[in-house]
């Protein structure tokens, strides 16, 4: 959808059968040729490709990252934001959506999603690994971030469509900007939670 609304887009995923699944797809439209490319590589490979890049082409930098359902499987969450803040440009945004640490996102993503309705394998999911909006906003604004917004999200998995939701309780959308160097702390407004 991004390359479709003129971005250049690069897809990166550390699975190569991932990465050739979606080369595949990509193949398949014309339009996507010479704006979507695909990497089997880390973000964090990524990232010290970019730093050691960085004083000869500014280019290797983005305007914005979406990292969707993607941070409640990360190990290290402190090592995904210094990576983030390494590829993005200055007033880049990072884009998130992840499951909430709640009783009843544990309820719903695991034993309902999981166990009971089999929309993903067992076992895709660590209730231990997920994030709550407060936990993640913490980790991002002391790694250079300002969080602008935080929306809850529901998941209908009759109709199979996502709509925005009043409580994030469950699933949530957060955007933060790279923050410049010169920016003093506290010179910002706050983020809100539902």
């Amino acid at each position: 959808p991004l390359g479709r609304l003129g971005a250049s887009v690069l897809g990166i995923d550390p699975v190569e059968d991932s990465i050739r699944i979606a080369q595949l797809h990509s193949s398949h439209d014309p339009d996507l040729r010479d704006r979507v490319s695909y990497r089997a590589c880390t973000l964090e490979e990524l990232s010290g490709e970019g730093e050691a890049e960085q004083e000869e082409q500014t280019e290797t930098q983005f305007d914005a990252i979406v990292a969707s359902e993607v941070v409640e499987h990360l190990a290290d969450l402190e090592t995904f934001a210094i990576s983030c803040s390494h590829v993005l440009k200055q007033g880049g945004s990072l884009f998130i959506t992840t499951i909430n640490k709640t009783n009843l996102s544990y309820a719903l993503a695991i034993i309902v999603a999981e166990q009971l309705l089999h929309i993903v394998p067992r076992g895709t999911h660590d209730w231990e690994k997920f994030v709550s909006p407060v936990e993640l906003e913490r980790l991002l604004e002391s790694n250079g971030f300002l969080v602008q917004s935080v929306q809850g999200m529901l998941y209908n998995p009759i109709s199979g469509a996502w709509s925005w939701a009043n409580s994030t309780a469950i699933n949530y959308a957060l955007h933060a900007v790279k923050q410049d160097d010169e920016t003093p702390p506290g010179d910002h407004h706050e983020a809100t939670h539902s």
